[in-house]
């Protein structure tokens, strides 16, 4: 009896991950609206280890295809894109991207950026402590030039 259900179980768990395939994933990548000022380091590091959730430039992976993985997949995309996109960063209004400056040394400062579950598959992405110093300098250098208020000290 119990190898009946346990067969019938793979079985409809085979189907369902076989059916997932034919789910539609957007893995378009929207035209680039322009590159975010940075030097020529701060670039690199970006295209190494934030460009494909955030920015326009989305290199998909093969593992990209197959669900559900591509669901996840899609989403982090969609929602990192949606947080910040440096493809289309000058065209945020100002005050948007005051608050950009001042969260993208919170987020790197926290390790939260970028995420350990890319970092995994994606070893060339994670930051040194000398990635770290430069993009926070660069972010801090852009709040205070824009005019950004620095967040209150933690208690």
């Amino acid at each position: 009896m119990n190898r009946i259900l346990v067969r019938r179980a793979l079985l409809v768990i085979g189907i369902a991950v076989i059916l997932a395939q034919f789910v539609p994933v957007d893995r378009s990548n929207p035209p680039v609206q322009g590159e975010i000022e940075a030097p020529p380091a701060v670039r690199t590091i970006l295209r190494r280890a934030c460009y494909d959730c955030h920015s326009n430039a989305t290199v998909w992976p093969w593992y990209g295809r197959v669900a559900p993985v591509s669901w996840l997949l899609q989403r982090d995309v969609r929602e990192g894109r949606k947080e910040v996109n440096f493809s289309v960063f000058g065209q945020y209004a100002e005050k948007r991207r005051q608050r950009k400056w001042v969260e993208i040394p919170e987020q790197i400062e926290k390790g939260e950026m970028p995420p350990w579950f890319y970092t995994a598959i994606h070893p060339e992405a994670r930051l040194s402590e000398a990635d770290r110093a430069v993009l926070i300098a660069w972010a801090r250098e852009n709040a205070a030039r824009e005019g950004a208020a620095p967040p209150p000290p933690a208690p």
